[in-house]
């Protein structure tokens, strides 16, 4: 008896895991795309770190979550934002000192993590949203590959595939218990008859 409670309670498990992994995935997947990009929640976006500047507060392959609306001329020294260094490299270093001339605000960067600031100082308008203080260790690199053409191919396929797998094992399963079941009451017909 405890046997079958137990499998019961894993087979509940196993089937709530893989549905949860299956709308998690659709999730990142159709949240990366429609954002054009990263995935956004509730208008935090989500970003993944692929560099060590920032250790140890924001581990290599992290993500994070920032805050793309707001004013982009008010941080202040110790604030960490995001900021386009490249046309399609964006970078996460925290605020060190911040130049101000007329209208035009500058904000001079360093990673946590590097010996220097960085070389440039960074416009106002190249930044994109500041970091929240929110991160995840060690998810950036599965979502960074649940956006790729692969990775989200694999990703929606195979948990829908292993969920229908494990449904149809399930059902099987029962199949046969009605099977026996069946066979046994026969048999305990045939006894009696006889």
């Amino acid at each position: 008896m405890k046997l079958k409670k137990v499998m019961k309670w894993i087979s509940r498990v196993v089937t709530f895991t893989l549905f949860v992994t299956l709308v998690f995935m659709i999730f990142v997947v159709i949240s990366s795309k429609a954002s054009g990009g990263e995935p956004q929640i509730m208008g935090y976006q989500l970003k993944t770190v692929l560099s060590g500047s920032m250790e140890p507060g924001i581990k290599t392959g992290s993500i994070i979550a920032v805050k793309p609306d707001g004013e982009m001329t008010a941080f202040e020294k110790g604030d960490v934002i995001t900021f386009m260094e490249e046309s399609d490299k964006l970078v996460t270093h925290r605020i060190v000192d911040v130049i101000k001339s007329g209208e035009n605000v500058m904000y001079q960067t360093k990673g946590d993590n590097n010996d220097g600031p960085d070389p440039n100082p960074v416009l106002s308008e190249n930044v994109v949203a500041e970091y929240t203080g929110f991160t995840i260790p060690y998810i950036g690199y599965f979502i960074n590959y649940a956006q790729s053409k692969t990775g989200s191919a694999l990703l929606l396929v195979l948990p829908g595939l292993l969920l229908l797998g494990y449904a149809g094992i399930t059902i099987w399963q029962a199949m046969s218990q009605i099977d026996n079941k069946s066979k046994k009451e026969e048999t305990v017909e045939i006894l009696n008859e006889t």
